[in-house]
């Protein structure tokens, strides 16, 4: 009976597994190694609740927003499993805390593409009055900016910090004080941010909604 137990905890927790990697993959463009811990019993998976759920994911591309790293961290979950196509829905709203970590390599894609440029272009002209964000760069856990001037063909170097006032998320010349407020979903609070290594760690929660 006891093996019995044990085995079908196993296959439901495998199978819930493969429904949330699914899910992730479906949102994702890519994503590398992921981790997964479910804590929950077999008559609460068949029941479709989970009291928690903690995940790793590395090397993710979502819509052209490069992570190197996300941990995430949800409690009290009522979930929907299809078995003919092992997808995964949700049922209720539930919160999350997550923090994510950038390199300087993730930050520059991020920043100089197509897609997202535009948030380089806004540091450049709100922050150094330039026209376009050349490269950035983190060297002993500061940020470097370099922008440039077409019209005057003038280049700029200067050193940004990022940080967090009232769950926002702000980058701030350290040599005028000019900054220039991170877009982010308004369903998402800021707790933390730092440097650490030469990666931006960015903690976090968030609420999801049906």
């Amino acid at each position: 009976m006891i093996h019995k137990q044990i085995q079908e905890k196993g296959i439901l927790a495998k199978l819930l597994e493969k429904g949330i990697k699914i899910l992730l993959k479906k949102e994702c463009k890519k994503i590398g190694n992921v981790k997964i811990n479910i804590v929950a019993s077999s008559i609460q998976i068949i029941k479709g609740i989970i009291k928690k759920i903690d995940i790793e994911a590395e090397d993710i591309n979502y819509k052209d927003l490069l992570f190197d790293k996300i941990e995430l961290e949800a409690n009290d979950i009522n979930i929907i499993i299809k078995l003919n196509n092992k997808e995964l829905n949700f049922k209720n709203n539930f919160s999350i805390k997550f923090k994510i970590s950038l390199s300087e390599n993730s930050l520059k894609k991020i920043l100089l593409s197509n897609n997202w440029n535009w948030i380089g272009t806004s540091i450049s002209k709100e922050i150094f009055n330039q026209d376009t964000l050349e490269d950035i760069s983190i060297r002993n856990d500061q940020i470097i900016i370099k922008t440039s001037n077409y019209q005057r063909n003038s280049n700029k170097i200067g050193n940004v910090s990022i940080k967090k006032e009232k769950g926002k998320l702000y980058m701030e010349s350290k040599e005028s004080s000019k900054y220039i407020k991170i877009p982010i979903e308004d369903k998402v609070f800021i707790e933390n941010v730092n440097i650490k290594n030469n990666l931006i760690n960015i903690h976090a929660k968030s609420s999801v909604g049906l």
